[in-house]
């Protein structure tokens, strides 16, 4: 069984490589894969050997939350959640101006001591409200033999704190009676988690917008609907709604489930009803509708009204499907991010062992003299290194990409699929029902005497589209069961220089295999059952959302249009979200090998007397994560 699940409390990729890998030790899971990005987890057990009850109570010892409960909502939690973290934020700016002040000299104390104090009180109330989440994580994810983000918060935080108490009440009697400078560092406590929320504050407004395409989806369906009893109409709640009920739908209604028409009358014929289907096909055109068709929930009538009766409803119809699927296919991983994880479980614990090999040297180099140094650089180290963009860099852009690619109708079932479609430079295409329409009105009493245009029509935009994919670099190879002479006409109607003709369903799967054999990376478009056995052995599978269910099941990624112009559309977006990928990767890795050493102080080696300071690391650490998410938006407005 699979269940794609909420999760609460995850704030970098250790978090969510370290619920996955609690998941993945249970007896019963088969495969558990964490999105941080959209903050669930995509579970295939056997609730015969575990239930989520066992999986949530696993979670909660480390520190995390399945929501599982059916009257419990993820989105009223994190609404909740992003409420307080708000409401943290500015107290922690408060607090943070407010020992600055004192810090700083704006305001006068009689004595150094007083201010030290009133500092030390200031810290201590942000540590316990804004910060306490960061400590209680920290010390769950201890007792389990973990660590993430939280760990190097609240390590750092606590080790300037503690030395800023123990310098407040003991520095003069230790360091200055031996004629040593010292300080205390109660504002670098306090702005190392101010900055840190602000940025997580900003992480999540900024992954608001990758969730975008799954709100829009959902608000397709409508949430009620017109119930038909007897002579009454009446308007009723959606999720009463029942198989077999007779609903009416109005002009410019959406349509409340799937269902079939019974009854239907517009201006322009008395039997039949124009629907809008473009949110779900993509067809510009309305789709004629007449007694016995299939209507989808989601989809509305362009004028007059109908009745139907509902064949499938909640979370059966196939726009709940569909959000599913691109819900499912968000959750999953590329084979990138599984190195990634992996790094992410060991980068926390390599982060404190540079910190305390930080601290050790600027010890070992100056002596006791340099204590407030080396305590002040190993705090710089811990906070900056904070894994947050390294872990959203690649689960963020595929996020964006998979949501965007349902807007435009193409429908990715993993991140694998997404990521491997760059790849490809050979496309193998059925002809009937994949890249021609078969005319419905044929006479086949008189076939013998059809030139062969009569018989079907191209799709729409098909040669566009494959004279794109051929300049791209990708080959077409179009494989019909037609006789030699329609196969060439068509193959030359489409723009194709590679065909075969009398083909087999086994003879598919052959020509697929021979271009593996010879190197290449291989795309198969399929509609039908004939299409399966080659569908299956491809690098990539394709199929038409019109075609046969056995097909769409078997494939990758699905166009749900007539329109094949979404098919470079769909190898475009997989190149520059891989593209996005790696740019992410990039900048997060550079920003962590550049700053550790400048907050480690390796310019003093070059008598440069500078290095980032606890403050400034926290929010360099809040922006590197913020840009992240920022530039993987980008995809969004990509034409």
């Amino acid at each position: 069984m699979k269940k794609n699940i909420p999760v609460i409390g995850m704030a970098c990729s250790a978090c969510s490589a370290n619920v996955e890998k609690k998941l993945n030790s249970l007896k019963g899971v088969i495969s558990a894969s964490v999105s941080l990005p959209s903050r669930s987890v995509l579970i295939d057990f056997n609730p015969e050997e575990i239930s989520l009850v066992d999986m949530k109570a696993a979670v909660n010892t480390i520190g995390y939350d399945l929501v599982i409960e059916e009257g419990r909502s993820a989105v009223e939690i994190e609404k909740r959640a992003f409420a307080l973290l708000k409401r943290k934020t500015v107290f922690s700016w408060l607090f943070a101006l407010g020992v600055m002040a004192v810090s700083m000299g704006w305001i006068n104390f009689d004595n150094r001591s007083t201010a030290n104090q009133i500092a030390l009180i200031i810290a201590l109330s942000n540590m316990l409200y804004c910060g306490h989440s960061f400590y209680v994580s920290a010390w769950k994810q201890m007792r389990n033999g973990l660590a993430n983000m939280d760990t190097l918060v609240s390590l750092s935080t606590m080790i300037a704190f503690l030395f800023s108490v123990f310098n407040t009440f003991w520095g003069e009697i230790v360091w200055g009676s031996r004629g040593i400078m010292w300080h205390t560092y109660f504002d670098a406590s306090v702005m190392i988690i101010t900055f840190v929320l602000t940025g997580k504050l900003l992480e999540e407004k900024a992954k608001d917008g990758t969730a975008s395409s799954i709100r829009h989806m959902m608000g397709m369906t409508p949430k009620t609907a017109h119930i038909v009893d007897g002579d009454k109409v009446e308007e009723v709640p959606i999720s009463t709604i029942e198989v077999g009920d007779l609903l009416e739908v109005r002009t410019g209604e959406k349509v409340p489930v799937d269902g079939e028409v019974i009854w239907a009358e517009s201006f322009m014929t008395a039997d039949a009803v124009y629907i809008d289907e473009s949110m779900i096909t993509g067809e510009p055109n309305p789709a004629k509708k007449c007694k016995g068709d299939k209507v989808l929930a989601g989809t509305i009538p362009n004028q007059g009204k109908l009745r139907m009766r509902a064949r499938q409803v909640g979370q059966d119809t196939m726009i709940a499907q569909i959000i599913r699927m691109v819900q499912d296919a968000q959750s999953s991983k590329a084979p990138v991010q599984r190195i990634v994880d992996k790094a992410a479980l060991i980068f926390v614990p390599i982060v404190t062992v540079i910190a305390i090999f930080t601290f050790l040297v600027w010890w070992i180099i100056g002596g006791n003299d340099y204590i407030p140094q080396a305590i002040l650089s190993a705090i710089a180290v811990l906070v900056i290194a904070c894994p947050c963009a390294m872990g959203l860099a690649t689960p963020t852009a595929l996020m964006v990409g998979i949501g965007k690619a349902a807007e435009k109708q193409i429908l990715i079932k993993d991140a694998a699929a997404l990521e491997k479609l760059r790849k490809i430079n050979a496309l193998v295409i059925d002809k009937t029902g994949t890249l021609t329409i078969p005319n419905k009105d044929i006479d086949f009493t008189r076939s013998d005497d059809l030139a062969l245009e009569e018989r079907e029509t191209l799709k729409p935009n098909a040669r566009e589209a494959l004279e794109i994919l051929q300049n791209s670099g990708v080959d077409v190879y179009m494989m019909s069961g037609d006789k030699e002479d329609a196969a060439k006409y068509w193959a030359e109607k489409a723009g194709i220089k590679h065909f075969q003709s009398k083909v087999l369903p086994q003879d598919k799967e052959n020509i697929v295999r021979k271009l593996q054999h010879e190197g290449k990376c291989v795309a198969m478009v399929g509609d039908g059952i004939n299409d399966t056995q080659a569908l299956a052995l491809a690098d990539v599978s394709i199929a038409i959302g019109k075609g046969t269910d056995v097909a769409m099941d078997i494939s990758q990624i699905t166009l749900m249009g007539d329109d094949l112009i979404t098919l470079p559309e769909a190898l475009l977006l997989s190149r520059r979200t891989v593209r996005m990928i790696w740019q992410n990767l990039f900048w997060a890795f550079i920003y962590n090998i550049i700053c550790i050493p400048l907050a480690a102080g390796v310019l003093f080696l070059f008598d440069v007397n500078w290095q980032i300071t606890p403050s400034w690391a926290s929010a360099l650490m809040a922006f590197s994560s913020v840009s992240v998410i920022l530039n993987s938006l980008r995809l969004r407005l990509m034409k």
